[in-house]
C-alpha cells in the first residue's frame, strides 16, 4: 500500500484523504447505485408495468359488478386508484431499499412486533369482509398480516443468525414458536391461505440454516397433523379442497377463473374485448391473471411466469456467494415469500389448487397490499445490496446446495472477504 493510502484505524487522526462527517444526499445515492442489484431493479420494474396494463383490463369488469343504481363506477375506477397505490409503494421501495443490513434487520424486527400486536386485536376490533375479520382501520383500512410477511421473514433470519454466535441456542424452538403464534392468530381471522403461506417460509428458512434433520422430521409432521386437524376443524378450508377435489360446479370462482383464462387462446381477445371476464369475482385482485389470459392470451401469462422465475433466478444467483447468514436467510426467505404467493394465485387461476384468496404480488390491484408488497421487494433490494469491488472467500447458498466444493480448492488468499455480521 503506498504512504498516501494509509488505512485508517480507529483511535488515530483521521487521514485528510477520508471524508469527514455524513454524506451527502449525492453520495448516497451514488452508493446505492453502485451496490443495488440493477437488473433486479428492472426486472421488478417491468413486471409492475404489466401490472398496471392488467389492472386497467380488468377494472371495468369489477367496476361494473361494484356499481349501484344508486352510484355508478368509473370503468377506470381501479386503474386510476392503482396508479396512486403503485407510486406510493414505489417511493416505499426505493426508501426502503436503501437502509444498509443492520437498519432494515432493525425495520424487520419493530415492523414485526408492531403487526404481531394488531393481529392480537383484529379479533376484537377488526372489519369484518366477506365473513373475515382481517382487517383493522387506523385511519387507512389494511391487512396487518400483509406488512408482518416482509417483517416476519427478517426477524427470522434474525432468529436463526444466532446459531453462528452459539450454537446451543434454541433457534429452532423460538422460530417455531413464533410461526405457531402468528398461525394461531390468523386462523382467529380466519385466513387459512397467510397460513399455509408462512409456515412454506419457515420451513425453506429452517432448512437453510442448518437445522438438525430428526427435529425438522418431528416438526414437519406437527405441521402435517395440524393441516389435516385444521381440514376437519375449519368449514371454510374443507369446503374449497372438497369443492377443489370434487371438481365444483360451472359457477364456482376457481372454475370461472380458468375458464376465463383460457377463453383467449394464445393470442387474447385483445384489450377491453374480454367477456368472461364480466362475471369473474375479483377480476382486479385475485384473478387478474385470468383476465391476462382471456385479453392477451396464453402467451402473455408466459410471459408472467417468466418473470416471475427470472427474479426468482435473480436473487438466488445474488446469493450464490453471500458469507453473511442473515443476508443469506433474509434474501432466500423474502424470494420465497413472493415467489410462493404468485405461484399459488396462478395455480388458483389454471384451477390446479383451491381458492385461498391471495393477490398476485407487483401484478394484482391491492390498496394497502401493494405498499407492504413494495415494502418486501425494497427489502429484497436491501439484503442484496453488495459492494462490486469486494469479492467473497466462500460460497453461501453454494455450499448448502452442495456445489460450493469444487470451488474450495482453489487459493482466495489474496481476495478481500467481505465483513460478516451474523
Amino acid at each position: 500500500m503506498s504512504a498516501t493510502m494509509q488505512p485508517y484505524v480507529p483511535g488515530k487522526r483521521q487521514p485528510a484523504h477520508m471524508p469527514k462527517g455524513r454524506l451527502s444526499r449525492w453520495s448516497e445515492l451514488k452508493i446505492w447505485w453502485r451496490e443495488i442489484d440493477r437488473v433486479l431493479l428492472f426486472l421488478i420494474f417491468l413486471l409492475m408495468s404489466f401490472g398496471t396494463i392488467a389492472v386497467a383490463a380488468a377494472s371495468p369488469a369489477s367496476a361494473n359488478r361494484l356499481s349501484t343504481s344508486s352510484a355508478t363506477l368509473d370503468p377506470l375506477y381501479f386503474f386510476y386508484r392503482h396508479i396512486a397505490w403503485q407510486v406510493m409503494g414505489l417511493v416505499a421501495m426505493i426508501s426502503v431499499s436503501m437502509l444498509n443490513r443492520e437498519n432494515a434487520r432493525r425495520l424487520g424486527i419493530v415492523l414485526s412486533a408492531g403487526m404481531i400486536g394488531l393481529l392480537f386485536l383484529v379479533p376484537f376490533v377488526g372489519v369484518e369482509i366477506n365473513g373475515a375479520r382481517r382487517w383493522i382501520n387506523l385511519g387507512m383500512q389494511f391487512q396487518p398480516s400483509e406488512f408482518l410477511k416482509p417483517a416476519y421473514v427478517l426477524t427470522m433470519a434474525w432468529i436463526l443468525s444466532w446459531r453462528i454466535r452459539d450454537p446451543n441456542l434454541p433457534v429452532l424452538g423460538i422460530a417455531t414458536g413464533l410461526v405457531a403464534v402468528i398461525s394461531a392468530l390468523l386462523m382467529l381471522q380466519p385466513n387459512f391461505g397467510d397460513t399455509i403461506l408462512f409456515g412454506g417460509v419457515w420451513f425453506v428458512m429452517v432448512i437453510l440454516s442448518g437445522v438438525d434433520a430428526k427435529r425438522l422430521v418431528g416438526l414437519i409432521g406437527g405441521a402435517l397433523t395440524g393441516l389435516t386437524a385444521t381440514y376437519f376443524l375449519y368449514d371454510n378450508a374443507r369446503h374449497r379442497i372438497d369443492s377443489f377435489i370434487g371438481g365444483g360446479t360451472a359457477f364456482d370462482q376457481v372454475d370461472l377463473a380458468s375458464r376465463t383464462l383460457l377463453a383467449g387462446g394464445w393470442t387474447g381477445a385483445g384489450y377491453g374485448l374480454g367477456i368472461r371476464k364480466m362475471s369473474l369475482p375479483e377480476a382486479h385482485t385475485d384473478y387478474i391473471f385470468s383476465v391476462i389470459g382471456e385479453e392477451f392470451g396464453l402467451l402473455a401469462c408466459a410471459v408472467i411466469v417468466i418473470l416471475f422465475l427470472a427474479i426468482i433466478g435473480r436473487v438466488l444467483l445474488r446469493l450464490i456467494d453471500e458469507e453473511d447468514l442473515f443476508a443469506l436467510l433474509a434474501g432466500a426467505g423474502l424470494i420465497s415469500l413472493l415467489g410462493g404467493q404468485a405461484f399459488i394465485n396462478m395455480l388458483v387461476n389454471l384451477q390446479l389448487f383451491p381458492s385461498k384468496g391471495m393477490t398476485l404480488p407487483l401484478v394484482s390491484y391491492g390498496g394497502s397490499s401493494t405498499i407492504a408488497v413494495c415494502m418486501a421487494v425494497g427489502l429484497l433490494l436491501a439484503v442484496t445490496r453488495r459492494n462490486p469491488f469486494l469479492k467473497s472467500r466462500t460460497k453461501g447458498l453454494g455450499d448448502l446446495a452442495g456445489f460450493g466444493q469444487a470451488n474450495s480448492m482453489k487459493d482466495t488468499s489474496a481476495r478481500p472477504a467481505r465483513e460478516i455480521h451474523p
